[in-house]
């Protein structure tokens, strides 16, 4: 099935599942762009096509995105900054699509502070190792062990895990509801549209152009 979708005259859209996907699709069709196949809730399908425009949507969970990517997969792939972060592959981030927005922060108990201040070893619990190890040997020049969690990170503080966690924060109610709170702020986040560098050359001109279609929509929303 995916030697069909790379057939030359199609560009290859993977998009991140669930709220990301439907935004992306929200957004496209502003600028004609649409698949009626993606709007079945029952199909069993895993590549959905626009013959008229030559397009081919898949979607996928959102740490694979990058990889279909860089390995040429997809030409396109629509996915959150802190995946692009923490799976670090070879693509082109093009495009700031302005939603799902949030932010990547350490958090801990308020008395953790005095630890990030003092720069003393300590122990970190994330999902997200990659970024919390260049947060602190790269920005902070700290010493951490750090420790990949795969669940509710949260726990690690409170069951002496770990000293605090690096996690993506968006209203920031559990943190304060577990007696939790941002210590430091590592990024800011949001939906990026990625692009394979071979795609980039291969099909510049298309690319380009829906590169600067959505530009212009995103610029008119004021995103």
């Amino acid at each position: 099935m995916m030697q069909t979708a790379r057939e030359k005259d199609y560009l290859v859209f993977a998009l991140g599942k669930g709220r990301l996907a439907n935004k992306t699709l929200k957004l496209l069709e502003q600028i004609g762009i649409s698949c009626e196949e993606m709007k079945d809730p029952d199909t069993r399908k895993l590549i959905f096509v626009n013959e008229e425009l030559k397009l081919k949507f898949f979607l996928s969970k959102g740490p694979d995105v990058p990889t279909y990517v860089e390995y040429g997969a997809a030409d396109i792939g629509v996915v959150g900054k802190d995946t692009i972060l923490e799976e670090n592959r070879r693509v082109y981030e093009v495009l700031d699509l302005g939603f799902g927005k949030c932010r990547m922060c350490v958090c801990g108990f308020p008395e953790a502070r005095k630890l990030l201040e003092h720069h003393e070893k300590i122990r970190v619990a994330s999902k997200y190792p990659e970024i919390a190890r260049d947060y602190f040997y790269h920005k902070k020049q700290q010493t951490v062990d750090i420790i990949k969690l795969n669940g509710s990170v949260e726990l690690g503080p409170i069951v002496g895990l770990s000293d605090v966690i690096v996690d993506i924060v968006e209203t920031g109610s559990t943190l304060r509801e577990n007696g939790l709170e941002v210590l430091e702020e590592v990024c800011p986040l949001s939906a990026r549209m990625i692009v394979n560098p071979v795609s980039m050359r291969m099909q510049n001109e298309r690319i380009s152009k829906l590169i600067r279609d959505l530009r212009q929509v995103l610029e008119q929303e004021g995103k």
